[in-house]
């Protein structure tokens, strides 16, 4: 008898845990619809690997997928919720059109993939740079930090949006 091939390994992997994982999502979430969307979308991730590997710890790493896409549903809705609570305080004949929000609150998510991994303070800093149009001395001086650094931080801030964009081997 031959090995099974990968989708066969994910369908046997998804009848066994797949109520489970859906369980712990909803215990995370407080939500069972989306749960089962973030249970679904962690086996549409393993699905996408090019060759999914065999699991010796197969709840573990589902965990680990799920965790990752949790933490992005997460951020996601703190965008939104900041998006909507700065529209909320404008005067409405200078709210966007919904259109223009979808495009924003893309923009906004794009944006805080592209900074995941960076240090707390030089995404910080890169923020008060590049949002704000903060000068790196008025950076500095808010945040009690010489302008060297500031500079420092822009520039492993930028070369990672770089990576992230056009990846390492470009």
């Amino acid at each position: 008898m031959s090995p099974p091939n990968a989708s066969e390994s994910i369908s046997a992997l998804y009848a066994e845990h797949h109520g489970w994982l859906q369980g712990w999502l909803r215990k995370k979430l407080n939500c069972s619809h989306q749960a089962a969307d973030l249970a679904h979308d962690t086996f549409v991730r393993l699905l996408s690997k090019q060759e999914p590997e065999a699991l010796r710890e197969p709840r573990a790493y589902l965990t680990t997928v799920a965790r990752g896409l949790l933490i992005n549903h997460w951020r996601r809705q703190a965008l939104e919720q900041a998006y909507l609570e700065e529209l909320a305080a404008r005067p409405e004949e200078s709210a966007p059109s919904p259109e223009a929000r979808r495009l924003i609150l893309e923009t906004l998510e794009e944006i805080a993939r592209l900074l995941d991994g960076l240090p707390p303070r030089v995404r910080e800093i890169f923020l008060r740079s590049q949002l704000e149009g903060e000068t790196y001395p008025a950076i500095a001086t808010q945040m009690g930090i010489s302008v060297n650094v500031v500079q420092k931080a822009m520039i492993r801030a930028t070369a990672h949006c770089y990576k992230a964009l056009y990846g390492s081997g470009r």
